[in-house]
């Protein structure tokens, strides 16, 4: 049996240290995949995976193949809609095929709003999570040698680590940042998981980042080369490399970096893909069961803040100082809008003290979010609502200037025709 750690570069060994040692991030109860509501593993889902082997199957769309993966990869990417400049490289022993990881072959992760993949150099096998609307993340493996009618199969096992504390106990997506050894073994300790709240000296290590600017400390670029000292990082210019070489063979990759911006990013998008997931399980319980737990509903009530506040970017780490990727996701990403009128959208790109220039999450467009029940919309539009208009002036939104506010606002009114009404109304309903 295989277990698999897609995102997070660590070990299994060490999700339990993780959970314990998280900085900024929240740790919840586990809901119940086989509850009837809910029946993760019986219900049929429907997703970039799905839809592609469905188009295999037919005849409609065939990937290509080549000896070193790259060709199916590059294919396999273009058919799921997910662009090779989001290229981030993890060199922390991880996954099942954390044999074939180190150092000096990093596993390469490409995402979209609703697909990631992760290649190995040299592997036959690359490792997807897509994301069902309803049921939240979905794991495959595809085999670049597979001669059947689809290369995909889902991967059951996953949820031995992605589902659990760290995903906010819905199958789950995250990053994590280790002290790795010189071979990419990360230190049981002071392994954690990280997101736009995270502080930077904690962040990325066992991973590669390239930019253009910006001195912040982290932990990327480096190993703890010395086992007696295993949380000591190799003393060096670690920090704002513009390139890999010295350190991997770039070649048998798509790109020859890891931005920053692009793992920034996804970083984000994780901890707002649990989020999602798990307030529309928890709302498909609470109405199977009838509402009647005060416990259960109380926690329902408290997520859907917790994700309003995410999603508006509270407790954000701010920049220490401004930044720069070295790949062209900066330009790519932002192109994807929806923008309005005046060309603003919610992927517009800051850098200058944080992340984005708008500060909500663009995952209020996703498939995911879209499909959220009812009920949970209007919690969660309501509170939006209250936020953006300046009735809610709450610390933790303090954040926001009025420009903020009303920027944001505007914005949404022009590029999300699923607003309430109200929303394009001057009074509040």
């Amino acid at each position: 049996m295989r277990t698999f750690f897609l995102w997070l570069g660590t070990l299994g060994v060490l999700v339990m240290t993780m959970v314990m040692g998280g900085v900024a991030q929240e740790y919840l109860p586990d809901l119940d995949v086989d509850h009837p509501a809910i029946d993760y593993y019986g219900s049929t889902v429907d997703n970039r995976v799905t839809r592609l082997a469905i188009e295999i199957e037919n005849g409609q769309v065939e990937l290509e193949v080549g000896a070193d993966g790259l060709a199916f990869l590059s294919s396999l990417l273009g058919d799921l809609g997910v662009n090779r400049d989001s290229q981030a490289l993890v060199f922390s022993k991880t996954s099942f095929q954390a044999v074939n990881i180190g150092p000096d072959n990093p596993r390469a992760i490409y995402f979209s709003d609703d697909v990631a993949v992760a290649f190995v150099r040299g592997s036959d096998e690359i490792e997807i999570m897509a994301i069902d609307p309803k049921q939240g993340p979905v794991f495959y493996t595809a085999n670049i040698r597979n001669d059947g009618p689809s290369p995909f199969t889902r991967e059951t096992v996953c949820l031995n680590c992605h589902l659990g504390p760290a995903t906010s106990g819905v199958p789950g997506v995250f990053i994590g940042s280790v002290f790795p050894g010189p071979t990419g073994t990360p230190s049981p300790v002071d392994a954690i998981i990280t997101d736009h709240r995270t502080e930077f000296k904690d962040r990325w290590g066992g991973w590669y980042i390239n930019a253009t600017s910006g001195q912040q400390e982290d932990r990327s670029n480096a190993v703890a080369s010395n086992p007696a000292l295993p949380l000591e990082l190799d003393i060096g210019a670690r920090q704002n490399q513009t390139h890999l070489y010295g350190k991997v063979d770039t070649d048998g990759y798509l790109e020859p970096l890891s931005d920053i911006v692009s793992l920034m990013t996804f970083e984000h998008q994780t901890q707002m893909t649990n989020y999602i997931t798990r307030v529309g399980w928890e709302w498909r319980i609470l109405e199977q069961e009838g509402d009647r737990d005060i416990m259960q509903r109380a926690q329902f009530d408290s997520d859907v803040e917790a994700l309003v506040a995410y999603m508006l970017f509270a407790d954000e780490v701010p920049l220490p100082e401004p930044l720069e990727g070295v790949s062209t996701f900066t330009k790519t990403f932002p192109k994807r809008g929806p923008h309005d009128e005046r060309g603003r959208s919610l992927r517009n790109f800051d850098l200058e003290t944080r992340l984005f220039r708008y500060p909500l999450s663009y995952m209020v467009y996703s498939e995911a979010f879209e499909a959220l029940p009812e009920s949970v919309l209007e919690k969660i539009y309501s509170r939006l609502y209250d936020v953006l208009t300046g009735t809610d002036q709450e610390e933790k939104f303090a954040h926001l200037s009025g420009d903020d506010r009303r920027n944001i606002l505007e914005i949404l009114r022009e590029t999300k025709p699923s607003l309430p009404a109200y929303w394009k109304s001057s009074a509040r309903r």
